[in-house]
């Protein structure tokens, strides 16, 4: 299933142009925080900045409850390749690519699970996060991207 990204709006829509969520960025706060949220303006999940940590780290939160925590690649020579580790404690997604450029993918365990690309679109400022894998969860994925965006946008702007 692809879903359609826009950067400024951060609305979400799947390919047939509905819009599906909404990352709701929150001003005036002391860390970083988004929400994703369904049509219905119901929150389906939370985004935070780590405030208390070495590297520059988001978590998603589901229902108040850990669901995943982002960072960078200790010791990675390419800037662009960031681990995903899930709540469970034994399950990591990997995330590399260009991710300025919105082009990167999503694996677990060598698998694809997601393509995070903009080169087919026309529409500015808009990338795709097609969903590979059909039991993979939309939303965890669109908040990943999220998420290792705004990291990188984010280290971009320390150097």
């Amino acid at each position: 299933m692809r879903f359609l990204v826009r950067d400024r709006i951060l609305g979400i829509g799947d390919d047939h142009g509905n819009r599906v969520f909404l990352v709701d960025g929150k001003a005036m706060r002391l860390r970083d925080t988004f929400e994703l949220k369904d049509t219905g303006g119901r929150v389906l999940i939370d985004i935070r900045q780590k405030m208390f940590a070495l590297r520059d780290t988001m978590v998603i939160e589901r229902d108040g409850k850990p669901l995943a925590t982002v960072r960078r690649k200790r010791l990675s020579l390419l800037r662009n390749h960031y681990r995903v580790a899930l709540a469970d404690g034994g399950t990591e997604l990997d995330v590399s690519g260009r991710i300025l450029d919105r082009e990167f993918a999503v694996e677990y365990d060598g698998e694809l699970l997601a393509v995070v690309s903009r080169r087919l679109l026309s529409i500015r400022d808009t990338y795709a996060v097609d969903v590979v894998r059909e039991d993979a969860d939309p939303a965890l994925l669109i908040a990943v991207a999220v998420c290792v965006i705004h990291l990188a946008e984010k280290e971009r702007e320390d150097d």
